[in-house]
């Protein structure tokens, strides 16, 4: 399979300099014909011009394919995994990892659509999307061909890479022959910084590579307050009007950038090995998993609860290594989807200068008995004397253990 000739390749392309590269080399090197494709993720720019730029490098105008994908990454890929209030290592609310299936799914679909019989990535052979590709173009099609041109290519340099594109007269912005501060990568739920002035993680990273948050002391000196409304888990109003997923996280974004939600310097363990430091901004998420567990905080009983905490970071780890259209992952979907049932209701958040507190939570399947929990008189169905017997049977092994250890020190 590897040495057999690529005819059509379905690139996932964003109209960069690496990518436009890419499509270049393909052309040249495999001899290939090339197919483009944009999402829209909610990057927070144009991918029109992308469409344009791949058609001046050769793509034809019926190849080089864009779509706006927002509604089913909220919908599809972003609730289902904030239904498990996932969280790898942690700290990271996973929004690079989450975009990759997206991806290349709609990159098979592609192929499949022009006949194409290979699928091209720009990931580098460091990093972690390179594997969460490929996984997921492998589960999807088990005998695509893949190119991964920074792994397969002869450049040894950047320089030796702008003088290819030089070379093939792709337009080079000029602060690319300097040295570019950091790496980004965006979309709705995140934008993520990477490399450059943040590989010391001894340092502290600048206030410019900050971009989807206003610095927490910058925020208003009054706290901001809304409601958020869910049903079955995922959210679905803010201060009772209804919204689209993608509307919806495009609100508490909002409403996190100006109150500085969601900053995240974090040194994370790569699956491929190494460790890197990355800078993460996730405002709406930020604010969405504290709702989430408010929500969940009335609506669920203890044993599930704590068993979702317990599954959340084996499901964290596979959608982080690249796993999510794996048998596992949606084994762990379906009992995820299945607690969410009753996760149904409001709650109130407050937002002052980075921080998010819930403040209050209503359900009409609330598990909370203020008849039961006062500490007023009243018709309590609890009798205090039934506490001393579960204490002494949950003490029984630990009185045991005490007594064996009073003998063995006699």
């Amino acid at each position: 399979m590897a040495d057999k000739p690529v005819k059509k390749v379905v690139l996932a392309y964003s109209g960069g300099l690496d990518s436009s590269t890419i499509v270049k080399w393909l052309q040249t090197e495999l001899g290939a014909e090339v197919v483009t494709f944009t999402a829209d993720l909610g990057q927070g720019e144009e991918v029109e011009p992308a469409r344009q730029k791949a058609i001046t490098l050769g793509v034809k105008p019926e190849n080089a394919f864009v779509e706006d994908v927002r509604e089913e990454f909220v919908r599809d890929y972003v609730f289902p995994m904030f239904r498990a209030n996932t969280v790898y290592e942690g700290q990271y609310l996973l929004g690079t990892s989450i975009a990759r299936p997206l991806i290349a799914k709609k990159q098979i679909e592609i192929a499949r659509k022009t006949g194409a019989d290979a699928v091209a990535h720009g990931a580098t052979g460091k990093g972690n999307d390179q594997v969460r590709f490929e996984l997921a173009y492998y589960a999807l099609e088990p005998d695509i061909r893949v190119v991964a041109p920074w792994r397969e290519w002869a450049f040894k340099s950047r320089e030796a890479l702008l003088d290819f594109a030089e070379k093939h007269q792709i337009p080079i912005t000029k602060d690319k022959r300097g040295e570019a501060p950091f790496s980004v990568d965006a979309n709705l739920l995140h934008s993520s910084s990477e490399g450059k002035v943040l590989e010391d993680p001894a340092i502290e990273a600048p206030e410019f590579v900050h971009m989807r948050t206003i610095s927490p002391e910058d925020a208003p000196d009054k706290p901001t307050v809304f409601t958020m409304d869910f049903e079955g888990g995922d959210p679905i109003a803010i201060d009772g009007r209804k919204l689209s997923p993608a509307a919806l996280l495009t609100k508490l974004n909002q409403l996190g950038h100006d109150n500085g939600v969601g900053r995240l310097d974090l040194v994370e363990n790569r699956f491929v090995g190494m460790k890197s430091r990355g800078v993460y901004e996730t405002p709406g998420g930020t604010i969405l998993l504290a709702a989430h567990r408010g929500m969940e905080s009335i609506t669920l009983d203890r044993g599930s609860m704590h068993l979702k905490d317990e599954l959340m970071p084996k499901y964290a780890s596979l959608i982080y290594n690249g796993f999510w259209f794996a048998p596992e992952r949606e084994m762990l979907q379906a009992a995820i989807d299945q607690s969410q049932a009753m996760v149904t209701g409001q709650v109130r958040v407050n937002l002052y200068k980075g921080n998010v507190t819930v403040i209050g939570r209503t359900s009409p399947y609330s598990l909370y008995d203020q008849e039961l929990v006062t500490f007023e008189e009243g018709a309590v169905a609890y009798d205090h004397r039934d506490a001393a017997g579960f204490i002494k049977l949950n003490a029984l092994r630990l009185r045991v253990k005490a007594q064996r250890d009073k003998r063995v020190k006699a």
